[in-house]
Protein backbone atom coordinates (compact mmCIF):
# COMPACT_ATOMS: atom_id res chain seq x y z
CA UNK A 1 0.00 0.00 0.00
CA UNK A 2 1.24 3.58 -0.75
CA UNK A 3 1.63 5.25 2.30
CA UNK A 4 1.37 8.97 0.80
CA UNK A 5 -0.85 9.57 -1.79
CA UNK A 6 -0.99 12.72 -3.80
CA UNK A 7 -3.84 14.18 -5.82
CA UNK A 8 -4.09 17.42 -8.04
CA UNK A 9 -7.03 19.67 -8.38
CA UNK A 10 -5.87 22.37 -10.37
CA UNK A 11 -3.41 24.08 -8.40
CA UNK A 12 -4.15 22.77 -5.39
CA UNK A 13 -2.00 19.80 -3.97
CA UNK A 14 -3.56 16.87 -2.02
CA UNK A 15 -1.14 14.98 0.13
CA UNK A 16 -3.12 12.26 2.30
CA UNK A 17 -1.02 10.31 4.84
CA UNK A 18 -1.96 6.71 4.17
CA UNK A 19 -1.47 4.00 7.04
CA UNK A 20 -4.98 4.00 8.44
CA UNK A 21 -4.02 0.73 10.22
CA UNK A 22 -1.70 2.52 12.44
CA UNK A 23 -3.44 5.43 12.68
CA UNK A 24 -1.30 7.55 9.77
CA UNK A 25 2.06 6.96 12.12
CA UNK A 26 4.91 8.80 10.69
CA UNK A 27 7.10 5.58 9.72
CA UNK A 28 10.72 6.00 8.15
CA UNK A 29 9.58 5.56 5.05
CA UNK A 30 6.26 7.76 4.94
CA UNK A 31 8.51 10.68 6.65
CA UNK A 32 10.56 10.16 3.76
CA UNK A 33 8.28 10.24 1.04
CA UNK A 34 6.09 13.40 2.91
CA UNK A 35 9.70 15.09 2.95
CA UNK A 36 10.34 14.91 -0.43
CA UNK A 37 6.46 15.58 -1.92
CA UNK A 38 6.65 18.91 0.15
CA UNK A 39 9.98 19.87 -1.17
CA UNK A 40 9.00 18.69 -4.94
CA UNK A 41 5.59 20.52 -4.83
CA UNK A 42 7.25 23.65 -3.05
CA UNK A 43 9.32 23.77 -6.52
CA UNK A 44 6.22 22.98 -8.84
CA UNK A 45 5.46 26.35 -10.31
CA UNK A 46 1.79 24.88 -10.99
CA UNK A 47 1.00 23.83 -7.69
CA UNK A 48 -0.09 27.01 -5.77
CA UNK A 49 -1.40 25.13 -2.32
CA UNK A 50 -0.89 22.25 -0.47
CA UNK A 51 -3.71 20.49 1.69
CA UNK A 52 -2.14 17.86 4.25
CA UNK A 53 -4.34 15.27 6.36
CA UNK A 54 -4.54 11.83 7.20
CA UNK A 55 -6.70 8.91 5.63
CA UNK A 56 -9.72 7.67 7.13
CA UNK A 57 -11.93 9.28 10.32
CA UNK A 58 -9.61 8.15 13.11
CA UNK A 59 -6.57 9.82 12.81
CA UNK A 60 -5.02 12.67 10.93
CA UNK A 61 -1.30 11.31 12.35
CA UNK A 62 -1.00 9.36 15.56
CA UNK A 63 2.99 11.17 15.51
CA UNK A 64 6.19 8.66 14.94
CA UNK A 65 5.43 5.09 14.47
CA UNK A 66 6.57 4.07 17.91
CA UNK A 67 6.65 0.17 17.12
CA UNK A 68 9.22 0.84 14.25
CA UNK A 69 11.12 3.16 16.76
CA UNK A 70 11.85 0.68 19.17
CA UNK A 71 13.01 -1.76 17.40
CA UNK A 72 16.29 0.42 16.63
CA UNK A 73 18.43 1.62 18.88
CA UNK A 74 19.25 5.47 18.49
CA UNK A 75 16.59 6.03 15.64
CA UNK A 76 14.78 8.46 17.74
CA UNK A 77 17.13 11.02 18.02
CA UNK A 78 18.28 11.15 14.60
CA UNK A 79 14.58 11.08 13.58
CA UNK A 80 13.78 14.36 15.52
CA UNK A 81 17.72 15.63 15.38
CA UNK A 82 19.29 18.16 12.95
CA UNK A 83 21.22 17.59 10.21
CA UNK A 84 20.60 16.27 6.52
CA UNK A 85 17.69 13.61 7.69
CA UNK A 86 14.20 13.85 5.57
CA UNK A 87 12.26 16.14 8.18
CA UNK A 88 8.82 16.94 6.84
CA UNK A 89 8.86 19.37 9.72
CA UNK A 90 11.77 21.95 8.09
CA UNK A 91 10.05 21.24 4.92
CA UNK A 92 6.55 22.61 5.67
CA UNK A 93 8.22 25.67 7.12
CA UNK A 94 10.27 26.34 3.92
CA UNK A 95 7.94 25.57 1.64
CA UNK A 96 7.12 28.54 -0.02
CA UNK A 97 3.80 28.16 -1.05
CA UNK A 98 0.85 28.07 1.98
CA UNK A 99 0.17 24.78 3.40
CA UNK A 100 -3.41 23.73 4.81
CA UNK A 101 -3.75 21.08 7.55
CA UNK A 102 -7.03 19.63 7.49
CA UNK A 103 -7.26 17.61 10.60
CA UNK A 104 -9.65 14.73 10.45
CA UNK A 105 -9.02 12.96 13.49
CA UNK A 106 -6.30 12.49 16.57
CA UNK A 107 -3.06 14.55 15.89
CA UNK A 108 -1.13 13.38 18.79
CA UNK A 109 3.03 14.12 19.70
CA UNK A 110 4.46 14.38 16.08
CA UNK A 111 1.29 14.28 14.82
CA UNK A 112 0.67 17.38 16.60
CA UNK A 113 3.67 18.69 15.54
CA UNK A 114 3.35 17.91 12.56
CA UNK A 115 -0.39 20.36 12.46
CA UNK A 116 1.08 22.82 13.97
CA UNK A 117 3.81 23.18 10.89
CA UNK A 118 1.58 23.90 8.52
CA UNK A 119 0.23 27.59 8.30
CA UNK A 120 -3.84 27.22 8.48
CA UNK A 121 -4.98 24.34 10.61
CA UNK A 122 -8.70 23.77 9.78
CA UNK A 123 -10.21 20.80 12.42
CA UNK A 124 -13.36 18.27 11.99
CA UNK A 125 -15.37 18.34 14.96
CA UNK A 126 -14.67 15.19 16.02
CA UNK A 127 -10.76 15.66 15.90
CA UNK A 128 -8.79 16.29 19.08
CA UNK A 129 -4.91 17.25 19.78
CA UNK A 130 -3.02 15.50 22.44
CA UNK A 131 0.69 15.65 23.88
CA UNK A 132 1.61 12.64 24.74
CA UNK A 133 5.37 12.64 24.71
CA UNK A 134 5.51 12.54 28.66
CA UNK A 135 3.68 9.00 28.77
CA UNK A 136 6.40 7.61 26.23
CA UNK A 137 9.56 9.80 28.20
CA UNK A 138 10.52 11.73 24.88
CA UNK A 139 11.07 15.17 24.80
CA UNK A 140 9.97 17.47 22.03
CA UNK A 141 12.80 17.26 18.72
CA UNK A 142 9.83 19.25 16.48
CA UNK A 143 8.73 22.30 18.13
CA UNK A 144 5.76 21.19 20.32
CA UNK A 145 7.47 22.73 23.52
CA UNK A 146 7.96 26.08 21.99
CA UNK A 147 5.44 26.34 19.70
CA UNK A 148 2.29 25.67 21.65
CA UNK A 149 2.97 28.28 24.59
CA UNK A 150 3.25 30.93 22.04
CA UNK A 151 -0.48 30.04 20.72
CA UNK A 152 -2.26 28.70 23.30
CA UNK A 153 -0.54 30.16 26.35
CA UNK A 154 2.28 29.24 28.66
CA UNK A 155 -0.53 27.27 31.36
CA UNK A 156 -2.61 25.74 28.82
CA UNK A 157 0.02 24.23 26.63
CA UNK A 158 1.33 22.98 29.73
CA UNK A 159 -1.86 21.27 31.05
CA UNK A 160 -1.30 19.37 27.58
CA UNK A 161 2.28 18.87 28.09
CA UNK A 162 2.28 17.75 31.79
CA UNK A 163 -1.30 15.71 31.44
CA UNK A 164 -1.53 14.18 27.97
CA UNK A 165 -5.33 15.58 28.49
CA UNK A 166 -6.37 15.74 25.00
CA UNK A 167 -7.94 18.86 23.58
CA UNK A 168 -11.20 18.72 22.11
CA UNK A 169 -11.59 20.77 18.13
CA UNK A 170 -14.29 22.98 20.08
CA UNK A 171 -11.32 23.73 22.52
CA UNK A 172 -8.78 23.88 20.00
CA UNK A 173 -11.10 26.76 18.11
CA UNK A 174 -11.77 28.31 21.69
CA UNK A 175 -7.90 28.43 22.12
CA UNK A 176 -7.05 30.07 18.63
CA UNK A 177 -5.15 26.83 18.42
CA UNK A 178 -7.01 25.99 14.73
CA UNK A 179 -8.54 28.43 12.81
CA UNK A 180 -11.88 26.72 13.11
CA UNK A 181 -13.57 23.69 13.82
CA UNK A 182 -16.10 22.60 10.80
CA UNK A 183 -18.77 19.27 10.67
CA UNK A 184 -16.30 15.85 9.80
CA UNK A 185 -18.74 15.82 6.76
CA UNK A 186 -17.60 19.39 5.30
CA UNK A 187 -13.94 18.77 6.24
CA UNK A 188 -12.10 18.73 3.12
CA UNK A 189 -14.76 20.59 0.92
CA UNK A 190 -14.14 23.66 3.29
CA UNK A 191 -10.83 22.94 2.90
CA UNK A 192 -10.83 22.82 -0.82
CA UNK A 193 -12.92 26.00 -1.14
CA UNK A 194 -10.42 28.03 1.24
CA UNK A 195 -7.42 26.44 -0.73
CA UNK A 196 -9.00 27.84 -4.52
CA UNK A 197 -9.48 30.86 -2.59
CA UNK A 198 -5.95 31.48 -2.39
CA UNK A 199 -4.65 29.45 -4.94
CA UNK A 200 -6.00 32.96 -6.68
CA UNK A 201 -3.60 35.15 -5.46
CA UNK A 202 0.03 35.50 -7.12
CA UNK A 203 2.35 32.80 -5.80
CA UNK A 204 4.97 34.85 -5.00
CA UNK A 205 3.34 37.39 -3.41
CA UNK A 206 1.59 34.60 -1.04
CA UNK A 207 5.54 33.25 -0.75
CA UNK A 208 6.98 36.66 0.56
CA UNK A 209 3.86 37.09 3.21
CA UNK A 210 4.13 33.84 4.28
CA UNK A 211 7.82 34.28 5.19
CA UNK A 212 7.27 37.99 6.34
CA UNK A 213 5.08 36.78 8.81
CA UNK A 214 7.03 33.34 9.68
CA UNK A 215 9.86 35.58 10.27
CA UNK A 216 8.69 38.35 12.43
CA UNK A 217 6.66 35.78 14.68
CA UNK A 218 10.18 34.83 15.84
CA UNK A 219 11.54 37.90 16.47
CA UNK A 220 10.34 40.49 19.42
CA UNK A 221 7.69 43.02 18.79
CA UNK A 222 9.65 45.52 18.10
CA UNK A 223 12.10 44.34 15.67
CA UNK A 224 9.20 42.48 13.78
CA UNK A 225 7.69 45.83 13.40
CA UNK A 226 10.91 47.09 12.09
CA UNK A 227 11.18 44.08 9.59
CA UNK A 228 7.74 44.86 8.47
CA UNK A 229 8.41 48.17 7.46
CA UNK A 230 11.33 47.80 5.54
CA UNK A 231 9.53 45.02 3.52
CA UNK A 232 6.40 47.12 3.03
CA UNK A 233 8.69 49.90 1.74
CA UNK A 234 10.70 47.77 -0.45
CA UNK A 235 7.60 45.86 -2.21
CA UNK A 236 5.06 49.23 -2.06
CA UNK A 237 7.33 50.90 -3.62
CA UNK A 238 7.73 49.05 -6.72
CA UNK A 239 4.16 48.49 -7.40
CA UNK A 240 3.00 50.62 -10.04
CA UNK A 241 0.21 53.09 -10.29
CA UNK A 242 -1.45 51.65 -13.41
CA UNK A 243 -1.09 47.95 -11.68
CA UNK A 244 -2.50 48.85 -8.56
CA UNK A 245 -5.83 50.50 -9.57
CA UNK A 246 -6.78 46.91 -11.85
CA UNK A 247 -6.17 45.04 -8.92
CA UNK A 248 -8.20 47.34 -7.10
CA UNK A 249 -10.94 46.99 -9.60
CA UNK A 250 -10.75 42.85 -8.88
CA UNK A 251 -10.80 43.17 -4.76
CA UNK A 252 -14.02 45.35 -5.43
CA UNK A 253 -15.90 42.48 -7.84
CA UNK A 254 -14.58 39.77 -5.32
CA UNK A 255 -16.45 41.71 -2.30
CA UNK A 256 -19.82 42.34 -4.30
CA UNK A 257 -19.50 38.60 -5.56
CA UNK A 258 -20.04 37.39 -1.44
Amino acid sequence: MTELLIERHGPVAVLTLNRPQAMNALSQSLIRSLTAAIVALGRDETARVLVLTGAGERAFSAGLDLKELGATSGLLGMVEGDGERPNPIRAIEQCPKPVIAAVNGVAITGGFELALACDILVAADTARFGDTHQRVGVIPGWGLSQKLSRIIGPSRAKEMAFSGRFVTAAEASAWGLVSRAVPAANLMADVMALAHEIAEVDAGFLADYKRLVDEGYGLPFAEAMRLEADWSRRHNGALAPEDLAARRVGVQAKGRAR
